[in-house]
């Protein structure tokens, strides 16, 4: 039996006939202090991004998603910020910002930009402000303050941890140097929760809203989507604080969505709702997208009813590893959910807060999501992560709905898993007493020249975190036009991915063809057989092939591959 009379199964996604854009979109993440460096000073920047653009048009996405570049004091990468409305002097000015926007509008590129709600710097203007006012104030009301529990208040309003930590809670000292207030920060102490029952946040976040949106940007990333609304009374809770584990394939798609009184909490679905009005009253179909860490799948999709976000990121397909079954049960509850409220999927497999795919797949555990890897941990087995990873990739990249590539992602970058830790700027690298490694490893700077100092990533080969010496033959001169490369992978199945229209296609199963391990179902003319066994499998692949993760064999498709086939 051949591939073209193999019966079809389930229908788990009918095309999508709409054009809005970020319907179908590619949308590519720029970390820009690794992206590249135009000033020198080993840091990448603005002027950086913007001269590089080119190279995204011809990796062939549709848009650019922007970390955070505003002004703040990096105690968290960016991700602690002190204006909304500035760029931070190490990325450059407001003027490099619009240059950035005008060109990639020119370039064809959408720009997407990250929003920061749940917590500020404690060197925002409002926080300063509050640790100067008294308890009770209006400027502590925009923050979480609270007294403290025990005898002489000692003990922390409530027992919440820190992602990064440690308590959730760090204490204020008054101006005579005697104790004071707690005040709440779900991540480092230097990032205070701001408070969302107050409705000057809401005011406020409106307006910056409307800064960007009036400066030209596509859309918002916002972070911590989840997060900005805390339970009445802020109880105790006797869970861990944590992000979609995933290690249990079942959690990954039915999981109980227990993340505790400080996470999905209803009210957050008011916020969204009027900063979608926000949206829907410019030009140019702008966009929203989640980082929701939230399970069930069903509850995510809360988050993408038609009047508030437009995409959630999918984290359990990310979670689900090298694990066809529960990709497989991932996949149908992701278009289960989110066709029940007229909202696409989004599919990603690396970012800049969990370690490469390249090296996740290269674990004894292929499931597994470890929290950075260094000296001392379990080393990837580079070639076979590199082999899946490229295999992963061509599957996510034909489903139907958008897709998130991560920089570097494109060359098949490890991550940096023999960092020296004494060069670790992670929060959650300290926070944990080194128990956790951190981020630092998939944030090293791109490679750009494989013979050029700091491979090309600076004019003057500084870096802000050393480079392994293996990513100067990945570097993108070296790709650029080699058969076989990864970058050419990604450029090959990014220009079949729009000549196919995949994005707005549809999903029909096919009968598994060799077992649990493989993966086989239609999109439009298009047949994806994705094999992730740990053994080849019989597979006659007659027809035309359109492309291949890794070489084929005649009536076998190799373990850890993946083949676009041309329909019959």
């Amino acid at each position: 039996m051949t591939l073209e009379t193999l019966p079809t199964g389930l229908v788990a996604h009918r095309p999508d006939t709409d054009a809005q854009w970020w319907r179908h979109a590619v949308i590519y993440q720029v970390y820009p202090r690794s992206f590249a460096d135009a000033s020198g000073d080993g840091i990448g920047d603005l002027p950086g991004v913007t001269a590089r653009l080119d190279h995204l048009v011809e990796l062939g996405v549709d848009a650019v998603w922007l970390s955070p570049f505003y002004r703040s004091p990096q105690a968290d990468a960016g991700y602690d910020v002190a204006d909304y409305r500035d760029v931070d002097p190490l990325f450059g000015t407001l003027a490099d910002a619009d240059a950035l926007v005008a060109r990639a509008h020119e370039l064809g590129l959408r720009v997407v930009v990250d929003l920061v709600p749940n917590h500020t710097s404690d060197e925002h203007v409002w926080f300063r402000a509050a640790l100067a006012s008294a308890p009770g104030s209006p400027e502590r009301a925009r923050y979480h303050f609270r007294e403290g529990r025990g005898e002489h208040g000692e003990l922390p309003p409530n027992n919440w941890e820190s992602i990064f930590g440690g308590p959730a809670w760090t204490r204020t000292t008054q101006p005579d140097g005697t104790p004071g207030q707690w005040y709440l920060h779900l991540f480092d102490s230097k990032q205070p929760d701001l408070n969302w029952e107050n409705p000057e946040v809401r005011a406020e976040f409106e307006d910056v809203l409307r800064f960007w949106l009036d400066r030209g940007v596509d859309g918002f990333r916002v972070d911590v989507a989840h997060g900005m609304v805390k339970q009445d009374g802020l109880p105790d809770w006797d869970g861990h604080v944590a992000m979609i584990d995933g290690s249990d394939d079942t959690d990954a798609v039915a999981g109980t969505g227990n993340h505790g009184p400080m996470f999905d909490q209803d009210g957050v679905h008011d916020i969204y709702r009027s900063w979608r009005r926000v949206l829907d009253a410019y030009d140019g179909d702008r966009a929203m997208v989640a980082e929701a860490w939230v399970e069930p799948l069903s509850r995510l999709a809360r988050y993408v009813r038609p009047d508030e976000m437009h995409q959630a990121f999918n984290f359990a397909f990310l979670a689900a590893g090298w694990h066809a079954p529960s990709l497989r049960r991932v996949i149908d509850a992701s278009f289960a959910a989110n066709d029940a409220v007229g909202a696409p999927t989004t599919w990603v497999m690396s970012n800049h807060d969990v370690v490469r795919h390249a090296s996740r797949l290269g674990l004894t555990d292929p499931t597994h999501r470890p929290n950075g890897i260094g000296d001392g941990d379990e080393q990837p087995d580079a070639v076979l992560g590199l082999h899946r990873a490229r295999a992963a990739s061509l599957l996510m990249l034909a489903l139907p709905g958008s897709a998130y590539v991560y920089q570097g992602e494109e060359l098949g970058l490890p991550d940096h898993t023999a960092l020296d830790d004494d060069l670790r700027q992670d929060p959650a690298f300290f926070r944990t007493g080194g128990a956790e490694r951190g981020r630092d490893g998939c944030r090293v700077p791109l490679p750009w020249e494989g013979d050029a100092p700091g491979l090309g990533f600076s004019p003057t080969g500084a870096t802000w975190l050393p480079q392994p010496t293996a990513w100067a033959d990945l570097a993108v001169d070296r790709q650029r036009g080699r058969e076989g490369s990864t970058y050419e992978l990604y450029r090959a199945a990014l220009r079949l991915r729009r000549a196919e229209r995949l994005g707005a296609g549809g999903l029909q199963w096919l009968t598994e063809p060799a077992g649990e391990h493989v993966l086989a179902f239609r999109n439009g003319d298009v047949v994806v057989v994705a094999n992730l066994d740990e053994a080849d499998v019989e597979l006659p692949l007659s027809g035309e092939v359109l492309l291949a993760s890794g070489p084929l064999r005649d009536g076998v498709l190799p373990a850890g591959t993946t083949v676009w086939l041309r329909a019959a």
